[in-house]
Parts: structure tokens; C-alpha cells; sequence
């Protein structure tokens, strides 16, 4: 490993290890947080693991809170990191236990604030890595495409599928975002019970800060 990785994972422990506290919950755009710091947005189909991703990356078991049921999560919950950055949990798209007209809300709700967002430096969009992309997330990828919205895939639950399985799903994953113009060009690959890919997507996190 060069100096310059060890570098820009050390930048990414560090980050991860200093202050992160829960700031707020906003269920419309009026009440968003000021646009002071760079923000990092996390989204994916409704029990992708995003909660249990949250609370790997920071090392905090209940910071962000996980639920089998999915749909759980139904605001824009913000956790700010000092004054370096700021982590977005958005409400999960797909199935969800609730009404159309709140479905209707979230989804309108999600779309203002990757369109609006300035402060908006990166969407981590998050694929369950036993059933590859689906067409939800190509909804949510043409989206961010046409709002020229950068974002990352990550693979999730990468320990429930065997290695030749995996490898598979990467490949299947990086042709499915190859010709996609807001796509960042590497798949992340992790699990939030392993640790697998954790200090990349760290150190990926802390470049932008």
C-alpha cells in the first residue's frame, strides 16, 4: 500500500472518530439545516441496509436507527461531523408500510433536495448486493443523471453472497452505471457485519469534507 492511501485512509479514520451527532429530522424543505457544509446524502431501496451502513461507517452502533420494517425511516435525517461535514439518511424508496399520500410526500420531499441542494457534494446510493440493480434504482439514477448530481454506488450485505457470486454482481453493477455521466466510476463493495469496504467508503466520505 503507497503512503498516499494510507494517507487518505488514515484522512477517513480520522474523520470518522471525531464528533458526529444527530442535528436534526426535516420532513419539508423549510426547515433544512443552512448550506454551510458540505453535505453527504445516503439513499437506496427501503431495507438496503442504509441504517446499519451509517452506523458502520461511524462506529456508533444506534446512531442512525435500524428497523427490519422497512420504510422506517420518513424524514431527511441530518448528522453533522464538527464543523467538517454533514451525513444525510434519507427515507428509503420502494416498499413501504404507510399511505400513498405520505409516500407521495417523502418521494416529492427526496427530489426538491437533490434537486435544490448546493451544499450537496455526493449521493452514496446503495445497492443489496443479493439482488443487483433494479428498476427503482434506475429511477433514482436517471434522476441524479439529469440533475447532474454526482453519486456512488455501494454494494451492501456482501457477506451473505459467496465470492464468485459477488464478483459477479461488481461486474454486473459497473456496466449498469459505465455510460452514466453523474455515476462515479468505482463500485464500493461492503458489510455492515464484517467491516468489509467500511475505511474505503470512510475515506472516500473524508475527501469531500
Amino acid at each position: 500500500m503507497s503512503q498516499n492511501q494510507d494517507d487518505w485512509l488514515e484522512a477517513g479514520r480520522l474523520l470518522f472518530a471525531g464528533p458526529i451527532d444527530f442535528e436534526r429530522g426535516v420532513p419539508a424543505m423549510e426547515h433544512l439545516p443552512d448550506s454551510s457544509l458540505p453535505e453527504v446524502a445516503f439513499a437506496g431501496r427501503s431495507n438496503v441496509g442504509k441504517s446499519s451502513l451509517i452506523n458502520a461507517l461511524t462506529g456508533r452502533n444506534k446512531l442512525a436507527r435500524a428497523s427490519t420494517e422497512p420504510g422506517r425511516t420518513r424524514e431527511l435525517n441530518f448528522f453533522r461531523m464538527g464543523d467538517r461535514l454533514r451525513l444525510v439518511d434519507m427515507p428509503g424508496y420502494g416498499y413501504a408500510k404507510a399511505g400513498k399520500a405520505d409516500i407521495e410526500r417523502w418521494t416529492s420531499l427526496v427530489r426538491d433536495y437533490l434537486r435544490g441542494r448546493s451544499s450537496l457534494k455526493r449521493v452514496i446510493l446503495l445497492i443489496d448486493s443479493r439482488h443487483g440493480v433494479k428498476p427503482h434504482d434506475k429511477d433514482v439514477m436517471d434522476a441524479l443523471d439529469k440533475a447532474a448530481v454526482i453519486y456512488e454506488i455501494v454494494l451492501t450485505k456482501a457477506d451473505k453472497l459467496k465470492p464468485s457470486e459477488l464478483g459477479e454482481i461488481e461486474e454486473a453493477t459497473r456496466a449498469a452505471i459505465a455510460k452514466r455521466p453523474a455515476a462515479y466510476p468505482h463500485v464500493r463493495t461492503t458489510s455492515s457485519e464484517t467491516g468489509l469496504g467500511i475505511d474505503l467508503l470512510r475515506a472516500d466520505i473524508a475527501a469531500l469534507a
